[in-house]
């Protein structure tokens, strides 16, 4: 599985702006259509262009995997449908005071770790849009679990003070092994730099040479 070094808008925290599975990814509405279907490429999927709120901020408020899609409440009943209509799955936005459910969920096709926040009732509703087992707890002391770890249905990486017990609780949950890493230089928020799936991984270009290696440690390059 190759690994690429990207910008979007000249930003190395690629993860902020777009959001990717084995089947799609997803890009900001006005984003060049030349380097939306580059990335595209890269990862071996199609290409849709989203919004949610009218935001371009895809990364943190959007959880998805290849069974369905969680939406933050601030998306608008129009990019639902368009994202229920455009991709076949399961999209529904999150009944839940707080907004960004791309930092709440981590989630592959296996699993989900989520916030300790998250009540029962959206536990449930996470459990039936992305149709897998749903265990909620803190890791490096974060409830932020979507920004903190990044999983594929291949390995996954997780902040940098994750604990071995921590690691261990992941690797139960999504099925994959986990290890540690930061991205784009040291930042220890993963999910801000990097998209990816099981055939490719794409990072900001700030990403260093031993955050490379162990990102192609932990999803088996």
């Amino acid at each position: 599985m190759p690994i690429h070094l990207y910008d979007i808008y000249r930003n190395p925290n690629i993860g902020i702006f777009s959001k990717a599975s084995d089947k799609l990814l997803l890009m900001p509405t006005a984003y060049s259509k030349q380097k939306s279907d580059k990335l595209a490429s890269l990862l071996g999927v199609e290409m849709l262009y989203a919004s949610v709120g009218n935001t371009r901020l895809l990364g943190p408020l959007i959880a998805m995997n290849n069974k369905g899609i969680l939406l933050s409440r601030f998306a608008e009943e129009e990019e639902a449908l368009f994202l229920r209509k455009s991709t076949g799955l399961n999209v529904e936005k999150l009944d839940s005071v707080y907004s960004s459910v791309g930092n709440l969920i981590a989630a592959n096709d296996f699993g989900a770790a989520v916030a300790d926040i998250l009540s029962a009732k959206e536990i449930a509703q996470i459990k039936d849009v992305l149709d897998v087992p749903v265990e909620k707890g803190f890791v490096a002391g974060y409830y932020q679990l979507g920004s903190i770890v990044k999983p594929s249905n291949s390995g996954a990486i997780a902040h940098p003070r994750a604990t071995d017990a921590e690691l261990k609780w992941l690797k139960e949950i999504l099925k994959v092994d986990c290890e540690v890493c930061t991205i784009n230089g040291g930042v220890p928020f993963v999910s801000s730099g990097l998209l990816v799936n099981t055939r490719a991984a794409i990072v900001g270009s700030s990403t260093s040479g031993p955050e490379l290696f162990m990102l192609g440690k932990a999803f088996k390059v």
